[in-house]
């Protein structure tokens, strides 16, 4: 038996639980190649299967608990750090609020199946008030749900490898520096991913300081607020004029954006991500003169530019013809 594998054997459910709970934690490792290893040394009863399972469910239970306290105590501002560190925070933190919306607590049962939801998922449901009862019971069933997908796959790897045992010794004695080749390039691929959008999103967004003085001189500006309506609970104010819009939304409403005049997005994403994303789907769709807001609603709200509260009936609502411009 390889040293690697001999090591893995003989610590495997510490090294398990350990790699979940940093994966969950946010460190961004995945935990699926791991998972399928573990099923792989299940069918050979080098591992147990049904322990190997309370493993994976104990540290994702562990780390989750944890960030839904967080996020019961502290709200978005957890979920926007986690989604600073994640490399998915383009989206993480809009996917998951829409999703919470549509599904509620049963969001938590495929969560960790959705790259950039799976730590987030547990700080939102602490920020929404869900009961901890029922936490508890969904985000176990989801963790038994993933684990299960993948060391059952794994598994089943493992049964063919028995049926066919001639194949086992090169496969066993290539498998660790495979496992190491695929999570490195995994690893290089998101690193230059999140580096191409982010040098894309800096050459496109404009100061606060430049939006103050456009819309104190009236010129055209229609500013779009993309913040999720969980954002409204902690400060119910947004940038003055600005129509309230979900990505979704503004997305089916692309043919209503005025073309002839600059049209500003914000939101409160690490580094004006979902901005910046929505920014690029609009210039797709032919409109050009869009950019996103540097520092979102956070940086507007902390140089202590101008605010307006907001009415419920404005939240998402239509996309005028004409945004009227404010001084």
């Amino acid at each position: 038996m390889p040293v690697a594998l001999d090591f893995f054997v003989k610590y495997g459910y510490l090294i398990l639980f350990l790699w979940v709970l940093a994966e969950q934690l946010g460190v961004p490792v995945p935990s699926a190649p791991l998972l399928i290893t573990t099923g792989t040394l299940t069918a050979t009863h080098r591992l147990h299967l049904v322990l190997s399972l309370g493993v994976v469910v104990a540290a994702c239970l562990f780390s989750d608990v944890l960030w839904y306290s967080m996020g019961k105590r502290f709200g978005g501002a957890v979920v926007r750090l986690l989604c600073r560190l994640s490399m998915e925070s383009n989206t993480c933190v809009k996917k998951t609020e829409s999703y919470f919306s549509r599904n509620g607590a049963r969001a938590l049962l495929l969560a960790k199946f959705v790259p950039g939801l799976s730590t987030v998922a547990a700080p939102i449901a602490g920020q929404t008030g869900m009961a901890m009862r029922s936490f508890l019971l969904y985000d176990a069933a989801g963790s038994l749900l993933w684990a299960l997908t993948f060391i059952l796959g794994g598994r089943f790897f493992g049964d063919f490898l028995k049926h066919h045992s001639s194949v086992f010794p090169s496969v066993s004695h290539t498998a660790g520096v495979l496992f190491v080749l695929l999570l490195v390039g995994f690893l290089i691929y998101r690193f230059f991913r999140q580096r191409a959008f982010l040098k894309e999103m800096r050459a496109a967004r404009v100061d606060p300081a430049e939006l103050k003085e456009m819309l104190e001189q009236n010129q055209q500006v229609y500013v779009v607020d993309l913040r999720h309506p969980l954002d409204y609970l902690p400060d119910p104010r947004t940038i003055p004029g600005a129509v309230m819009l979900t990505p979704d939304k503004l997305v089916q409403k692309t043919a209503d954006i005025p073309r002839d005049r600059d049209v500003v997005l914000f939101c409160t994403c690490p580094s004006e991500a979902t901005a910046a994303r929505m920014a690029l789907t609009l210039r797709k769709a032919g409109i050009y003169r869009v950019r996103p807001l540097r520092g979102g609603f956070d940086e507007w709200k902390r140089l202590g530019y101008p605010l307006q509260q907001i009415h419920p009936a404005e939240r998402d609502g239509p996309v005028p013809q004409q945004q009227g411009i404010i001084s």
